[in-house]
């Protein structure tokens, strides 16, 4: 196999992290609508990462955030996105680099995509490859009905939690593993 010198990898995962910062100000301008709530999971080490000491205690190596009912101020920026979310009642606000997120889903449209391998900022350096994952439809191929309107957010006690009524995502029916079908 011949080197690559043009850096696919890194590519691809600029584009999909590109997605990720698409959707975050397309929620910031218009809120969440219809079925869409978004679960995202970042490496609460990575470099850049701002969030309250007590949350970085209790989630030493990854958090997963959900933006549904109770979020304030989502703001997507070029490299970071912030939202203010209430933990114990009170408001904090967190400071994510989308390259620390390992995993983003919109399961009310079932849609999601996983980061995987070492990128820059965590513990060590190297290529990362991205995997996107395509969660079952329902038998009835229906989806759930629409959530009220409202800014929010819920804190997720683990990252694996899948709110009432959804299938986890470390199980989809589906997953196109995209350094599976690009030449080495």
């Amino acid at each position: 196999m011949s080197k690559d010198f043009i850096g696919y990898d890194t590519l691809v995962d600029s584009a999909l992290r590109g997605a990720v910062r698409q959707a975050l100000k397309v929620v910031s301008e218009r809120g969440l609508l219809g079925n869409h709530h978004l679960y995202i999971t970042f490496r609460t080490g990575f470099a850049g990462v701002e969030i309250p000491d007590f949350l970085r205690e209790r989630y030493p190596d990854e958090m997963t955030i959900v933006l549904q009912h109770q979020y304030w101020g989502l703001e997507a920026e070029e490299d970071t996105f912030s939202v203010t979310l209430s933990f114990n009642k009170a408001r904090c606000t967190l400071t994510v680099p989308y390259a620390a997120i390992i995993r983003f889903a919109d399961p009310g449209v079932k849609f999601g995509l996983q980061f995987t391998g070492l990128e820059t900022g965590a513990k060590g350096v190297g290529p990362a490859t991205t995997t996107a994952l395509v969660p079952p439809a329902s038998a009835s191929g229906e989806t759930p009905a629409a959530e009220p309107k409202s800014e929010s957010k819920k804190a997720e006690p683990k990252p694996a939690t899948v709110a009432k009524g959804e299938e986890p995502l470390e199980a989809p029916s589906k997953v196109i593993r995209l350094d599976t079908i690009r030449r080495k």
